[in-house]
C-alpha cells in the first residue's frame, strides 16, 4: 500500500498544484442568464466549486471581465465575487482575451504552461483565447461542465473544434481529483471534500440574483 516518491510537480505530466494556473473569463450576468447548454444555476454552481478548489490548491488565478469599465456590462455573478472579490480583475474590450496586453502579460508572467480555462461562452470568450495559448506552446484543458453556450450546438461545436487543436476535456471533478492525487495530502482533503457541498442545497435563488 506504499504509495511511489512524490513526483516533480513542477515537470509530472498531470496537473498539479504547482505546474496549473487557472483562468476565468466573463461570468457577468449578461454571458450567464444567454446560457443554453446546461442549466445556469448548475453552471454557477460548477464554476463557483471549481475557483473554490483552485483557492484550495492554491493555483494562481487569473480573473477577467469584459466591458465593465465602459459601462457596457456588470462585474462577475455575486457568487464568484464572494469566492474571488479580493483578486484583481483584468477588464477588457476585446470579445478574444488573449489580445487584450494586460491579460496575456498577466498570463505570461506565472510562468505556467497548463492553463486550465474557463469562460462563457465556449464558442467566443473560451476558444479563442484557447486557441490562441496552444499556438504558443501553453497546454490548456478545459472543464466542460464548468462552462457554456448559447445553445447545446454551439457548445459542443466549440469543444470539438479545441479538441481538435489539441485542448484536453476534462470535468471539474476529475480536475480536482488530479489536483488531490494522494489522500495522505491531508492538508488539502477539507478544502477538496467542501467543493462536494450537497448540489440540492446550494442556494439556487442567491446564485441568480444578478442574473435577470
Amino acid at each position: 500500500m506504499a504509495t511511489e516518491k512524490i513526483r516533480n510537480p513542477q515537470t509530472d505530466q498531470l496537473l498539479t498544484p504547482a505546474n496549473a494556473a487557472l483562468i476565468i473569463i466573463d461570468y457577468q450576468p449578461v454571458q450567464v442568464s444567454s446560457i443554453r447548454s446546461m442549466p445556469r444555476d448548475e453552471l454557477v454552481f460548477n464554476i463557483v466549486s471549481t475557483a473554490k478548489a483552485a483557492l484550495n490548491y492554491d493555483l494562481p488565478i487569473i480573473h477577467s471581465t469584459v466591458n465593465v469599465a465602459t459601462g457596457r456590462n456588470k462585474p462577475p455573478i455575486a457568487p464568484l465575487q464572494e469566492v474571488l472579490g479580493h483578486l484583481p480583475t483584468y477588464d477588457r474590450t476585446s470579445i478574444n482575451s488573449w489580445e487584450d496586453v494586460e491579460f496575456k502579460e498577466a498570463v505570461k508572467a506565472l510562468g505556467r504552461k497548463k492553463l486550465i480555462m474557463t469562460a462563457l461562452w465556449t464558442e467566443a470568450c473560451l476558444t479563442f483565447p484557447a486557441l490562441d495559448a496552444i499556438q504558443e506552446g501553453y497546454e490548456v484543458y478545459v472543464p466542460v461542465d464548468a462552462v457554456g453556450g448559447t445553445s447545446l450546438a454551439a457548445h459542443e461545436a466549440a469543444l470539438r473544434r479545441m479538441e481538435q487543436a489539441g485542448v484536453k476535456l476534462i470535468s471539474r471533478v476529475q480536475l480536482y481529483c488530479e489536483l488531490q492525487r494522494d489522500w495522505s495530502r491531508e492538508a488539502t482533503v477539507p478544502g477538496f471534500m467542501a467543493v462536494f457541498e450537497n448540489f440540492d442545497g446550494f442556494n439556487a435563488e442567491k446564485a441568480m440574483e444578478q442574473v435577470k
